[in-house]
């Protein structure tokens, strides 16, 4: 019976891929892009990253991730990072972290340390990058309910990670002391035009058990916590709530309680009517299941959750106009839950996870075109993990100093600047199709995001679909017309199999949890972004060009042109 199961299950996978490459062969790709026809800014808000473990940020893959990620950009990047006031030693651990920032003498006085952050922050901004500064957790002197404090967490484990720093303080003036006492050290430190950069937030998802308040004691220490971070500086940026998922009742119900309290309830601190507030946050994620033994990815989940965020700013006229940052959006909610424990989350080490974030990335933009609101930022809750196998399957950028092929679609995103543009695709999934039933239907998705600046236009292309299926290369068609030169030299790059991988080469090898130096340096290389063939020069006619490639199922393409 069970033979016969898995049987049926491949011969399914099996027909939805034969039907998919039948209906493909008649509905070619063809796309018509005006480059004269302006939509917006090209808004880096793709870069931003985040992640659980602070730890990681210094030691060694760490240090060469985070530069990586600070020379892909042509501005700054944001970084933000939970456990920034948790109580400990300093060691990483899986979903865990900890800078030992307060403590308390026998007499219940403050002790400062500021060691382990200063560690931290000095390795962003000496990269240039920014932090996105996450104002919590509770450190075990001040939490109400410190035991247990430190959790015990593996991946696929039972064990709750929310312990006694997910409390309310027990004192809410010394909690606004510390966080005054942590704005004033870092002006010391870097300087008030560097700290204005920043942007700073209070808690991780408050909604869901990383807070164990209530919505009334956070909205209280967010007043707390606002007023000392502007009488430390105030021109400093600082909003909240990072909420779990909008596309809920119970996130979108904090989300409208926190805006109204900004905006109309009493200030815990003043007495008075209002709380200052920056920018909004709240979180967006995806939902991968298994479906016959394939991963089936859910990219209209996590759409859904970011239009109703935009939708619930937008609803707000005194709010509209502020920074939307989606503090953590990704395909689905544990980064460190790896694929052998968590075997839906198969998608991280291929293809399947850099044309699922472009595609995403494309819809974000269109849907913040459609709210009218000021979209800032979207955090990839993905970094790296130290001294763990390879390829295990976590949702990072890299694994043991190895570039994922993930990263590289940032790379792409990098070589973009200036306005986006106009684009029409014969196979691109509506909008509204794609965020009310994500990509089911039996095409994939071929879309496309384009970019011109002064000198040099971008179009991004990808075959995305959520069931995780190989697929032959579709023949892509792109009809450019707007263009301002009259010969252009044209750079395709490309990531699939074959190009800009490193886990297909490391598949090849073996898959070796102990490769040599001569693997690790060929590992490396091959997780760097690659094109396809040399560039060529093109003649313009008339203001028109035309482009073709082909894209296998899963693939990202980017098309450069320069002038």
């Amino acid at each position: 019976m069970i033979h016969l199961l898995k049987k049926t299950c491949l011969l399914f996978a099996l027909s939805f891929f034969c039907v998919s490459q039948s209906l493909a062969q008649g509905n070619p790709a063809n796309f018509k892009i005006d480059m004269a026809k302006e939509i917006a800014p090209m808004e880096p808000v793709w870069a931003w990253w985040g992640y659980d473990e602070p730890n990681y940020t210094y030691m060694k893959d760490g240090k060469k991730l985070l530069s990586e990620l600070a020379a892909l950009s042509p501005v700054p990047v944001y970084v933000r990072a939970h456990s920034l006031l948790v109580t400990g030693d300093g060691k990483a651990a899986l979903k865990w972290g900890s800078t030992n920032a307060y403590t308390e003498d026998a007499n219940g006085n403050p002790i400062y340390s500021w060691t382990i952050i200063d560690s931290i922050f000095d390795t962003y901004v000496q990269r240039g990058m920014k932090p996105f500064a996450q104002i919590g957790f509770m450190p075990e002197a001040l939490s109400t309910k410190p035991q247990p404090y430190k959790h015990e967490w593996t991946p696929g484990g039972r064990a709750s990670i929310y312990t006694g720093w997910t409390y309310p303080p027990k004192d809410y003036n010394k909690w606004a002391e510390l966080v005054h006492q942590w704005v004033k050290h870092s002006v010391e430190r870097y300087g008030k035009k560097e700290v204005e950069s920043w942007y700073w937030e209070l808690w991780n998802e408050p909604n869901i058990a990383y807070w164990s308040g209530t919505t009334e004691e956070y909205c209280k220490l967010y007043d707390y916590t606002v007023d000392a971070v502007k009488r430390a500086l105030p021109t400093a940026k600082i909003g909240g709530a990072d909420v779990a998922g909008t596309g809920g009742a119970d996130g979108s119900k904090f989300l409208r309680d926190f805006l109204d309290h900004c905006v109309s309830g009493t200030n815990y601190v003043t007495g008075k009517i209002g709380t200052p507030i920056d920018l909004i946050s709240f979180h967006a994620k995806g939902a991968p299941t298994l479906v016959d033994g394939v991963v089936r990815m859910n990219v209209g989940t996590q759409l859904r959750d970011i239009q109703m965020g935009f939708k619930i700013v937008a609803s707000y006229p005194a709010l509209k106009n502020l920074p939307i940052i989606i503090g953590e959006s990704d395909p689905e909610g544990c980064a460190a839950c790896g694929m052998t424990t968590s075997p839906q989350n198969a998608y991280r080490n291929g293809t399947m996870y850099p044309s699922y974030t472009a595609a995403s990335f494309a819809r974000k933009y269109a849907l913040a075109d459609e709210a009218g609101i000021n979209f800032k930022g979207a955090v990839t809750w993905g970094f790296e993990f130290e001294d763990q196998p390879w390829f295990y399957g976590f949702r990072d950028m890299a694994t043991n100093g190895v570039d994922k092929p993930v990263l590289n679609v940032f790379r792409m995103f990098g070589k973009m600047s200036g306005k986006r543009v106009a684009v029409e695709g014969s196979r691109m999934y509506p909008l509204r199709a794609i965020v009310d039933s994500s990509a089911r239907r039996p095409l994939t998705d071929i879309g496309a995001l384009a970019s011109k600046d002064k000198k040099t236009a971008a179009v991004m292309v990808w075959n995305y679909h959520d069931m995780d299926l190989q697929g032959a290369a579709e023949p892509v068609t792109i009809n450019i017309s707007g263009l301002k030169a009259k010969n252009v030299t044209v750079t395709e790059y490309l990531i699939d199999n074959e190009h800009s991988n490193s886990y297909e080469v490391w598949k090849k090898m073996g898959s070796p949890q102990n490769p040599t130096a001569d693997q690790i340096d060929q590992l490396e290389k091959a997780g760097q972004l690659d094109t396809v063939g040399e560039p060529k020069k093109m003649k313009v006619d008339s203001g028109t060009l035309t482009l073709s490639t082909a894209l296998p199922r899963q693939a990202v393409g980017l098309l450069k042109l320069d002038w």
